[in-house]
């Protein structure tokens, strides 16, 4: 797991499940921190070469998530390894001897990089390290077996001809569904900003699960909560996912405050029991989205506006008003905060 943010997102349950299943079975279930790999950043279904993440932003963003992972994962069958433990240490002679092992050919061939080459979009030359480097992975824990979403089948597959290269019998592989995000459409993503975040608030999660299209709901409740059977109405289907969600995640005590909540702000259009406040600089709204993080540029507020999407005291406003003390601003359906002036 590549640490591109803080948060492991509810697309990685997929895969952690499948791993407690065969830890069930009396398995050791190795889970590699890729703090070096995501450095590079992994090219599967880009259409752009990523940032390139320092040190420590990846060092920060590992942190969170061993705690995460054992949500899932028993800690007593788990090894935990960060792949820096042997790609960091590489000399150049070492590099060399692990490049050598495919022909640039093979790497090209990949769907992704062979559509960027074609659609004359750049590839860079360190992206052609990534599926070297996962391979290599697999040679220095000496894999068995390795899990991965669909996405991820060609650099599993390199890891079979590397350990091949490096006299170790290949690994077998198992691929499995990836979940969409809340677009509906690009696969959950921390780096899309798309994802649902395992230890994000139950009330976020909550809403967030019921912001999907509809025509995901099956498809959560199936990958994520192993459920075939929903309610036919589609509102009630999709509250149930989300309920269940939280309840996974949180408890059922913090999925029924979740729902409560989600019920009062949304269905009965009432604001949250709690409020964030608000000492902007100026009284005007357009500051007010600004400084309360609703919007990222005075351009995206004042589109906010003209959509419909911003409320001051429940009421819809379309342009930039001025605001008084105790003035409650909403953006959307979640962001809320009381303006304090003085």
């Amino acid at each position: 797991m590549d640490p591109t943010a803080p948060d492991i997102h509810v697309g990685h349950l997929v895969v952690l499940d499948v791993l407690r299943m065969f830890q069930d079975d009396g398995h050791t279930a190795v889970l590699i921190i890729g703090d070096y790999t995501a450095r590079i950043g992994d090219p599967s279904g880009r259409s752009e070469t990523r940032p390139v993440l320092s040190r420590e932003q990846v060092e920060g963003h590992a942190k969170t998530y061993f705690e995460q992972a054992y949500r899932v994962l028993d800690p007593q069958r788990t090894e935990v390894r960060h792949n820096s433990e042997w790609l960091d240490g590489m000399t150049a002679a070492d590099i060399l001897r692990l490049l050598g092992t495919q022909t640039l050919q093979s790497v090209l061939q990949r769907e992704d990089f062979a559509r960027r080459l074609k659609d004359g979009e750049p590839v860079g030359a360190h992206e052609l390290l990534y599926p070297f480097s996962q391979g290599y992975d697999s040679v220095a824990v000496q894999a068995d077996l390795e899990i991965g979403g669909t996405d991820q089948l060609f650099n599993l597959l390199f890891g079979r001809d590397i350990q091949r290269a490096y006299g170790q019998a290949p690994q077998d592989v198992a691929v499995f569904p990836l979940l969409e995000g809340l677009d509906g459409v690009n696969k959950m993503s921390k780096s899309l900003g798309n994802y649902i975040g395992i230890s994000e608030p139950p009330e976020e999660v909550y809403g967030k699960t019921m912001s999907i299209p509809d025509s995901l709901t099956q498809r959560y409740a199936r990958l994520l909560l192993q459920r075939e059977e929903l309610p036919e109405n589609p509102r009630d289907a999709k509250a149930a996912v989300a309920r269940g969600l939280v309840e996974r995640l949180h408890g059922p005590e913090a999925a029924a405050a979740a729902e409560a909540e989600w019920e009062r702000r949304f269905r009965q259009r009432e604001q949250p029991s709690e409020i964030g406040e608000l000492r902007p600089s100026r009284p005007n709204l357009i500051t007010v989205l600004l400084e309360a993080g609703f919007a990222k540029s005075a351009s995206e507020a004042r589109r906010l506006l003209q959509q419909g999407g911003v409320r001051v005291d429940g009421v819809k406003v379309d342009g930039d008003v001025a605001l008084a003390d105790g003035n409650v601003v909403s953006a959307g359906k979640r962001h809320f905060v009381r303006v304090r002036l003085g």
